[in-house]
């Protein structure tokens, strides 16, 4: 048996839709875009920057993580680690049962066939996606399409022999992961 995987939603994203909003959406930053992203009450103006909120990795890993959780109710809900760098977002996914095999209590040898592993919009390492698809849990995978396409020009980077230069912080979960993608090759190599 392997490991069911969604790349492309759940099909609910007409059903969340409504979640998404009363949980990120704000009438003030829209009246702000709505006034040529400015904001005033007397001396004071405030500006809000023209490219504000989340980019589109973020609000599709935000949508399919609200979607797991409204498809599988009654399953055990991973996150590999936080979907993003936002608390907020974090707070409200915990609120909603979503549990994150990063948290001290937690552990990727916790995860079994019954449950929902969500990897983040960053993705994570080749040897984390294999041990959880030797778990044969479902993966909903919101990994993001940019990130996806550096990995693949890494990867054929380390086929053609090229070291890979992966600007990042060293420790952070989008540079090891898009790092693990070098070692597809015996000779692949990278510098952070």
């Amino acid at each position: 048996m392997s490991a069911e995987v969604f790349k492309k939603g759940l099909d609910l994203k007409h059903v969340v839709a409504g979640d998404l909003a009363r949980d990120y959406h704000s009438d003030l930053v829209q009246t702000i875009r709505l006034n040529d992203f400015t904001y005033k009450d007397g001396r004071v103006s405030v500006h809000l920057a023209k490219e504000f909120g989340f980019c589109y990795g973020v609000e599709r890993a935000v949508d399919y993580a609200y979607q797991a959780r409204k498809k599988f109710p009654d399953r055990t809900v991973y996150l590999t680690g936080e979907i993003i760098h936002n608390p907020h977002v974090n707070t409200r996914l915990r609120a909603s049962g979503i549990r994150f095999l990063s948290d001290p209590s937690e552990s990727i040898e916790h995860v079994t066939s019954t449950d929902v592993v969500i990897l983040p919009a960053f993705g994570v390492t080749i040897r984390e996606l294999e041990r959880l698809i030797s778990s044969d849990c479902t993966l909903v995978d919101t990994t993001c399409g940019s990130v996806l396409n550096v990995w693949k020009n890494v990867r054929q980077y380390a086929r053609d022999g090229y070291t890979a230069v992966i600007h990042g912080k060293a420790q952070h979960e989008e540079t090891q992961a898009t790092a693990s993608q070098a070692r597809v090759t015996d000779n692949g190599r990278y510098v952070i």
